[in-house]
Formats: C-alpha cells, structure tokens, sequence
C-alpha cells in the first residue's frame, strides 16, 4: 500500500508539472516572456567567468522581424517547421542512427588504442526542430538524459496545441542565444550589422541562422570561410522556406 500510495504522489506531482507548463505556455499567447531558462543560466555563466553581465535583446512582433531572417532561419534549422507536429521524427530518426554509428566508431578507436590518452569525442547530431529548441531553453536544462528529453517532447507537444506557428517562431527568434550575452534577432542584426532585423539582406540572414548551433564560437570567427560558404547555401534555399500561416505548395 505504501508503494501504491508513493506512486500516486508521483503522478500527481507529475501532472501538476505538466499543468504549470501548459498554463504557461498558454499565456504566452498574449504574453512575451521576460525571460528563458537558457538566458538565467547564462546570466550565471557570466558572473562566474566574468564578473558582471553582458545582455542585449529588443523584443520585436512578429512583422518587425522581416521575411529574410525568418525564410533563413527555417532554411537552416527546420525546413518542415510549417508543417511538422512540433517533433520531426525522420530527423530524430535519422540522427538517432548517425549518433548510434559515431559511437560504435568511437568505441572501435578506443579499442584500438588503449594506451592513449588522447580520445577524441564523438560528435553528437542533432534532430531538433524549432519548436523543441524553444521548449528546451524556455523551460528546461542542457543536460542530455532521456528524462529531459521527454519532458522537452511533452512541452513541445502542448506548445504546438496553445500556441501558433507564427507566435512559435516570434518567441524563438526574440530569444535566441546569437552571442555572448545577445538574445533575439533584433540584438542580433544590431550587434554584428549595425541595423534592424527587418533590414537585413537575404545574405546577412543567411549568416546569422547559420550561426544558431554554435553563436558564441562564430561571434569569435567574423572571417570564417564556413559561415560565408554554409551562408550562400542557406541563401539558395530561402525561395523554398515556408513561412507558417503561408498556403502549402
């Protein structure tokens, strides 16, 4: 009876999590959020490393942050976010088996060589769609368990039912990480091209998307052939991004 009565505790605890997600997330219809997990923990990465804080982010609607970065962004991070659930699960899939394959090689090096001290670490791929980068760093931590990462499903799941496409990626793209202590296109645009994101050239919002997985790496590099070279292809793709709310080819 003891464990019955602990379990049942468990899951009432349990599903008054998921309520104060949903009841979040459901005012954040009309409500910008003031802040992210991910921001607060990188406000703390700053005081420890740092000692004082460095933030910039100008909240922009929806229609302030042009066309370009939006088509851009879509284009490189999740070309299906118009029409996917929220969870892609052909990129999980896909990302799951490349994972699997990188760690199996690993395992293979570190065989062959026992005696080294040298390992080198096995390079993990993601499968994230936007909706889930945005639940993971308004809710959640970085840490990868299966425990964080089905609760981040589950918010990504009620996100796509309170909320819509376009306020979606309104949220994402007003706190993003684009640097060290910059969050949000706007802060982003000013920050590396001294204008506003409604501004910016398909080129420039080719650049900054490609940024998004590695920002505080790219900031350092403002030459990287990468960047250019990974740009003109996003740039090629940005006809073909479809804007959510925009009618299915």
């Amino acid at each position: 009876m003891a464990l019955l009565r602990l379990l049942g505790v468990l899951c009432l605890a349990l599903l008054g999590l998921q309520l104060y997600f949903a009841l979040r997330i459901a005012a954040m219809a009309w409500v910008d959020p003031q802040s992210s997990s991910f921001e607060r923990s990188q406000v703390w990465r700053q005081l420890q490393e740092q000692g004082s804080v460095r933030w910039s982010q100008r909240w922009q609607t929806d229609a302030q942050l042009g066309q370009a970065l939006k088509r851009a962004v879509i284009a490189s991070e999740d070309d299906s976010f118009a029409s996917h659930d929220g969870i892609d699960w052909a990129a999980l899939e896909k990302a799951w088996s490349k994972n699997s394959k990188a760690e199996e090689r690993a395992a293979q090096r570190a065989a062959k060589a026992k005696n080294s001290r040298e390992t080198r670490p096995v390079k993990v791929v993601g499968g994230s769609t936007i909706s889930q980068q945005l639940a993971k760093n308004l809710f959640l931590s970085g840490e990868r368990t299966l425990v964080r990462k089905a609760q981040e499903m589950v918010i990504t799941l009620l996100m796509e039912k309170l909320l819509s496409k376009q306020r979606i990626l309104e949220i994402y793209l007003n706190s993003v990480e684009w640097g060290d202590g910059v969050f949000g296109a706007e802060a982003a645009a000013r920050h590396y091209f001294r204008k506003s994101a409604a501004q910016l050239s398909p080129w420039e919002a080719a650049r900054l998307a490609v940024m998004l997985p590695r920002p505080r790496y790219f900031e350092k590099l403002p030459n990287s052939e990468y960047l250019n070279a990974r740009a003109n292809v996003i740039v090629a793709r940005m006809p073909d991004a479809r804007l959510p709310g925009a009618p299915a080819p």
